[in-house]
């Protein structure tokens, strides 16, 4: 593997996600909204979680929205509310983090894996009907990377066979499918606001949007061990409460969130020009800006490499953080052993699994470190030949 070239300050680390730059520009809004939360100490749902869930149900065009203690609790009770559990199925992508074979299993059911798509890294469409049995109760999209998956077939396929969307939103809050926000088109619209999300919090916490009135009100006594009246419970549930505290602080985000996510593909734009500039389009498949039905938000920008375990070496080497979502398939994890499944049932998601790698994209993002980000890519291309 070929060194990176040095000089006194090239090779200076930077961090994949800066926080702290974006906390720099709301320090005053935010350290006000948490010490209203203290002043008030109601710290367990109340006034601020309400508030929260009437803004992003406003915001995404949802009639209720429902707070939760992180992402993959909105999916777990999102499946828990319609009582899919032990003898059902769900198909999703075997290309996604953990949590989304994982809420599937968590409550029971199977969870049955469909290809991607590998010019999105979302669920191939083409292939969900073979996928189909008399067990499927759902199939549970996940809107990767930012990017919505391709909602109308899917849709098409489950109104047909009378099955449920539960869209996996975890990654694109903002996004949009043909003018309208993700989230908004399955039964449920699962969100996380970890704190490297473009909504992203100050610890875990999670949403789930709905137009069903009856589903909201049983997706607020789920979260509260299946409670309408306090110590008076009609159904199980659990404790997966979001926490005020977490609430004010997304409130304040919330105003900042369509200039971050312009942020944040302006730097993506930025990425394709410059690469495209350093000829390296030979070399690398850069998530450039897709057809005009998807609005990608770059929750994270990822470009694929056959040599991307040197390649992430070699800009580590450079001081240049790089991350990979994601290094192993959910239907290849140990956890998920007893399904069977083997090495090449999926191809197109296990070679994305050894071939994607992500760069750094946020908003405040230096120009000066995405030029070197691209400047390391190049170098690395020119001394290998392939990529």
């Amino acid at each position: 593997m070929p060194s990176p070239a040095t000089t006194s300050s090239a090779n200076t680390p930077f961090d994949f996600l800066d926080l702290r730059a974006q906390f720099a520009g709301i320090h005053d809004e935010v350290m006000q909204a948490v010490a209203r939360v203290f002043e008030s100490q109601h710290f367990i749902l109340g006034p601020e979680v309400k508030l929260l869930e009437e803004e992003i149900a406003a915001k995404l065009g949802a009639k209720f929205a429902v707070g939760c203690a992180s992402g993959t609790d909105a999916l777990i009770l999102s499946l828990l509310a319609e009582g899919i559990g032990k003898g059902d199925e769900v198909i999703t992508t075997p290309f996604s983090f953990i949590a989304t074979g994982g809420s599937i299993a968590y409550v029971g059911a199977k969870p049955v894996f469909v290809d991607i798509d590998p010019a999105t890294f979302n669920i191939n469409p083409a292939l969900l009907e073979a996928a189909i049995t008399l067990r499927t109760r759902a199939i549970m999209p996940v809107h990767l990377f930012g990017l919505p998956a391709d909602l109308d077939p899917i849709l098409k396929i489950a109104t047909e066979h009378k099955l449920l969307v539960v869209e996996d939103a975890a990654q694109a809050i903002g996004s949009r499918y043909a003018g309208r926000y993700t989230g908004t088109f399955g039964k449920y619209g699962c969100f996380s606001f970890f704190p490297s999300k473009n909504l992203g919090g100050a610890g875990d916490g999670g949403l789930i949007t709905t137009d069903d009135a009856g589903m909201a009100e049983r997706l607020q006594m789920l979260r509260v061990h299946g409670s309408k009246k306090r110590y008076f419970h009609e159904i199980l549930g659990t404790n997966s409460r979001l926490h005020a505290l977490q609430a004010a602080v997304l409130r304040v985000k919330l105003r900042h969130l369509d200039d971050w996510q312009k942020g944040r593909q302006n730097r993506a734009e930025r990425y394709g020009r410059l690469f495209a500039e350093a000829g390296l389009s030979h070399f690398l498949t850069a998530p450039l800006q897709p057809p005009a039905k998807f609005e990608h938000v770059y929750n994270q920008f990822t470009i694929r490499c056959r040599r991307r375990d040197e390649l992430k070496a070699f800009l580590q080497a450079a001081g240049i953080p790089s991350e990979i979502y994601y290094p192993l398939c959910i239907h290849l994890q140990e956890a998920f052993a007893y399904l069977g499944h083997a090495t090449g049932e999926f191809p197109e998601s296990e070679k994305a699994s050894r071939e994607v790698l992500s760069l750094p994209v946020y908003a405040e993002l230096p120009d000066a470190q995405q030029e070197r980000v691209v400047k390391a890519i190049a170098e690395f291309a020119r001394a290998v030949g392939s990529c």
